[in-house]
């Protein structure tokens, strides 16, 4: 078993969301904590990118499973509400398609339906009532025997379930893809576009990801939070509560190599040579760089292996950027539709391009939860918009690409794309940051671009992320790579399951 030698002097190495969980909560069982971050502000994936001396959000943009961090902020005696103002959504997306139609899902289920109904038939509308009770069971399985458990695997799992919940177990659904299964909820091809969707949260593909992904319906169903600052200023307010817990930061130094004794975590190196003495660390960052080698270990001594390229998730073409106010129709999350959605996902993961005719996803940053212009950006004559579209992560493999011609042709292909849904996008209206998968390889070391780890294609790939403990004793790992997965709540979780092993491994000193 991995344990911490002595002491209690732990360094959290990185400051994204799952580093300031396990930070926070080692700080309030008695640990004494160092984070080290190589980026001069706090977050990881949930930062800010300046436009104009703007700051526009430039990683995620949506707060769920608001439980995780109830749960976190138990443990120092306070509420998420008292850092942070938030506002849940009424309006969960806005959805466009080329044929000029459009569809607004809501937190309301009967309110959805109606939609569905209108938008389609009243068959897809029962299929959606349907969805929504199945997904719910998945997620109502899976909340606390997996996802906020320490990893199982496919054993242990199913006696977290209990054998005599037999029916629960198929509910779960690993072997179908999710594709196929929503041809058994959905006939309209754009309802089936617009829930297959949910795989790409997980930075996968609806046709290889398992139908046990249709949990994600029920995580949004279960509430969509809007926080005042944007998910960056939820990584501020984290660093708020860790510091009053007496968590001691280190920003715009980047750990050079981790020091070992006896086959034991014992300090840390910085980049201008500073050394730092600890009993344990917790690597805040994609699995592989510690697998490659990045921290100066060699791969046996963690039992890691990295991610192999074809393994990856998607990563992502992101523009961070202003409009004029006001001219585009849009809510807070707005998808527009491509009419080639297998071929959107054969580019990404088998061809390894950009698609030619991307499904976008756009965040206006300055709409409140019914889409409503703020006043702050009617002021400004701006609106703060952060536009995605799925691309390969091949940001290591391919150092040539995303040349200024390519990118000038992935603008042109995303604003084709949203002017043949209606919306009124031009190249001259957007000034704005690319960050493309070599910039998050740049920024994320080890993941060739890729946002979400390991791709979730097969039944078995869950299973495939390591837990919190590592070979190496005193060393834990957090964040998206490893168990639970992708996306901020599971980062916020993943931190607080490594500071839980790291408290039961702790051997007190004599």
């Amino acid at each position: 078993m991995n344990s911490v030698a002595h002491g209690n002097r732990v360094v959290v190495i990185g400051a994204g969301m799952a580093g300031l969980s396990a930070a926070i909560k080692l700080a309030s069982n008695g640990f004494s904590v160092t984070v080290i971050e190589k980026e001069k502000a706090v977050g990881g994936k949930a930062r800010h990118v300046m436009v104009d001396g703007v700051a526009v959000d430039g990683g995620p943009t949506v707060l769920t499973m608001k439980w995780a961090f109830d749960r976190l902020f138990t443990c120092v005696g306070a509420r998420l509400e008292e850092y942070v103002s938030l506002k849940r959504a009424d309006v969960l997306a806005r959805h466009f398609w080329t044929d000029g139609a459009s569809l607004d899902l809501f937190a309301d289920i009967d309110m959805s339906a109606e939609a569905i109904r209108d938008f389609s038939d009243r068959d897809n509308a029962a299929g959606y009532r349907r969805f929504c009770a199945d997904s719910r069971a998945i997620y109502e399985t899976l909340k606390e025997t997996y996802i906020a458990a320490q990893r199982p695997n496919a054993l242990n799992l199913v006696q977290r379930i209990g054998t005599r919940n037999f029916p629960q177990m198929l509910q779960l659904r690993p072997l179908g893809s999710l594709w196929r299964a929503l041809g058994s909820y959905f006939t309209d091809p754009r309802l089936r576009q617009l829930f297959g969707r949910y795989a790409t949260y997980c930075g996968s593909s609806p046709y290889l990801c398992p139908a046990t992904l249709m949990l994600v319906a029920h995580v949004e169903q279960d509430g969509v939070w809007i926080p005042e600052g944007g998910m960056h200023g939820v990584a501020l307010a984290l660093r708020r509560v860790a510091e009053e817990q007496g968590v001691r930061f280190i920003t715009g130094q980047m750990v050079a190599r981790l020091r070992t004794e006896s086959g034991a975590v014992s300090g840390v190196v910085l980049d201008d040579g500073t050394s730092l003495s600890c009993d344990a660390s917790v690597f805040n960052g994609d699995l592989s760089a510690l697998a490659q080698g990045d921290m100066g270990l060699d791969p046996s001594e963690t039992g890691l292996s990295p991610t192999p390229p074809n393994k990856r998730s998607l990563s992502a073409l992101v523009w961070s950027g202003l409009v004029p106010a006001g001219q585009l129709p849009l809510a807070h999350h707005t998808v527009c539709f491509g009419d080639a959605y297998r071929d959107e996902f054969d580019a990404v993961f088998r061809r390894r391009a950009v698609p030619d005719h991307p499904t976008t996803y756009i965040c206006a940053q300055d709409r409140d939860c019914d889409g409503v212009l703020l006043p702050e950006a009617k002021a400004r004559g701006q609106e703060r918009l952060l536009i995605l579209v799925n691309a390969p992560a091949r940001g290591d493999t391919d150092p040539d690409r995303f040349s200024d011609v390519e990118k000038d042709k992935c603008l042109n292909a995303m604003i084709e794309q949203v002017n043949r849904c209606g919306l009124p996008l031009t190249a001259g209206s957007l000034t704005a940051q690319l960050a493309s998968p070599k910039e998050f390889d740049r920024l994320f070391p080890g993941t060739g671009g890729a946002l979400y780890g390991r791709a979730n294609h097969g039944p078995l790939a869950s299973f495939q992320r390591p837990g919190a403990r590592t070979k190496m004793q005193g060393l834990y790992l957090a964040g998206g790579s490893v168990h639970p997965g992708p996306g901020v709540p599971m980062a916020v979780i993943s931190g607080q399951l490594a500071a839980d092993c790291l408290v039961q491994d702790r051997v007190l000193t004599p």
